[in-house]
């Protein structure tokens, strides 16, 4: 069921413009940024040739890319998840899934792997703009493997807190107000724990940038990796809890 659910899902989504939009703008800024990494390495190759352990490809053009990917994805999220649950809520088609031999949790993966299919598509695109250095330059495999493991990981939780927040309401348009406004809380988080001793590390490590910036450098950590997948499992136990109270309210 699980299958079924995100297969419709994910091809619900491309069966709307919405999906097109959102790949084609989002497209056209990443490459406009890579062009802009390509440029400034171009610029910069002759004089990296006389610095030993200068920075590549990967560290001048293609971490830095999977970095504007992360925050292209921060700004998405809200248009891509506003209607995982919300629109079935809207549609009166909610009661139907509940009625379905689907568990809710099942419900709940069904819809978080759909959306995660669309991010697939949209960081394998994204992908192949780095690899085609590969026709003139080498990229080392290890920084860029750490870093779109992060992407993944990045990307993952945050269609788990668009998923849970698209539970909470009816209306689409909310459910993207709430993500935006989740998702930029646990952006900018960082920034209020600065200089504030043992309490602003605290606040500091709730930023979800900050555990991906470790990636894009190349360190794997595993309270990195750990931090996403608490993150993640987190919201789909909230959204899982949210439609089982939504059921025995409707009942």
């Amino acid at each position: 069921m699980i299958r079924t659910i995100a297969w419709r899902e994910w091809r619900a989504l491309f069966l709307s413009p919405l999906a097109f939009v959102i790949l084609g703008v989002t497209q056209i800024i990443l490459a406009r940024l890579f062009l802009g990494h390509v440029n400034l390495f171009l610029m910069l190759e002759a004089r990296l040739t006389t610095l030993p352990n200068a920075p590549g490809l990967t560290t001048l053009v293609a971490t830095p890319l999977l970095g504007n990917t992360g925050v292209l994805l921060l700004l998405i999220t809200p248009l891509a998840t506003m209607r995982l649950i919300a629109e079935e809520r809207h549609n009166r088609t909610l009661t139907l899934l509940y009625s379905s031999p689907a568990s809710l949790t099942e419900i709940v993966l069904g819809k978080y792997f759909g959306i995660l299919g669309f991010y697939a598509v949209i960081i394998l695109m994204s992908l192949a703009m780095p690899l085609s250095l590969l026709i003139g330059g080498g990229l080392d495999w290890g920084a860029l493997a750490c870093g779109l493991l992060g992407l993944v990981l990045f990307a993952s939780s945050l269609a788990a807190i668009g998923l849970f927040m698209s539970t909470l309401t009816r209306h689409p348009a909310v459910a993207a107000m709430g993500t935006f406004g989740a998702v930029f809380f646990l952006w900018i988080v960082d920034y209020a724990g600065h200089g504030r001793g043992a309490g602003g590390a605290i606040v500091g490590y709730l930023s979800i940038v900050n555990h991906y910036e470790p990636f894009l450098r190349g360190l794997f950590d595993t309270s990195n990796v750990a931090y996403y997948l608490v993150l993640t499992v987190t919201f789909l136990v909230f959204s899982v809890r949210r439609l089982e109270t939504d059921r025995l309210g409707t009942r």
